[in-house]
């Protein structure tokens, strides 16, 4: 008895749920004496669904094409960095991908001047050093804000090449990673 009641609930369910997704005709006919009205006998066409609004990027104080400035980014960038390109991170914070003709040791020497701290070496091999700057907050940013460096010399690699056409230099010996803070976070 349970089943069979079971049962007809759920072809009762069925029944209506067809209902609601009645499929429209495609392109709908017009009405030949107004065109934004459907001709009779159309049914109804549903609502319009809310317009998304995407975040707003994250560009203050960059220049026209793009590139960011130490003003925009809220960090400095080594003298004659090249800007790459940048990615969503999520949580309305971007990863800025600047390459640089400098070593590594280099870059760390001038970063560690900079921000007047050592870092931390996270890895080795390949070299990687994190600076971070400000407080991390896991539940609104999905990377700590900061300054990361690379070596892509390590094991011999000619480095990382640029991605532009016929641009100099043709390979990058170190990449400079920038997370800037997000905008309204404590430093």
């Amino acid at each position: 008895m349970r089943r069979a009641a079971c049962a007809v609930i759920a072809v009762v369910a069925f029944g209506f749920a067809t209902e609601a997704q009645t499929p429209q005709p495609f392109p709908r006919p017009t009405n030949p004496q107004n065109p934004a009205r459907p001709a009779p006998g159309t049914p109804p066409s549903p609502p319009p669904a809310p317009a998304q609004t995407a975040p707003a990027p994250i560009t203050a104080n960059a220049p026209a094409d793009g590139t960011p400035t130490e003003a925009s980014l809220g960090l400095p960038i080594y003298p004659n960095a090249q800007f790459i390109a940048s990615y969503d991170a999520g949580h309305g914070q971007r990863y800025y991908l600047f390459g640089s003709e400098a070593s590594f040791p280099a870059l760390v020497k001038y970063y560690q001047t900079v921000f007047k701290t050592r870092g931390t070496l996270v890895f080795e091999t390949p070299a990687t050093h994190m600076f971070e700057i400000g407080r991390y907050d896991e539940k609104t940013m999905a990377f700590p804000p900061g300054v990361t460096i690379k070596d892509y010399t390590w094991n011999g690699s000619a480095g990382y090449l640029n991605p532009k056409r016929d641009a100099k230099p043709e390979r990058f010996p170190s990449i400079i990673q920038f997370v800037p803070q997000p905008a309204g976070a404590a430093r």
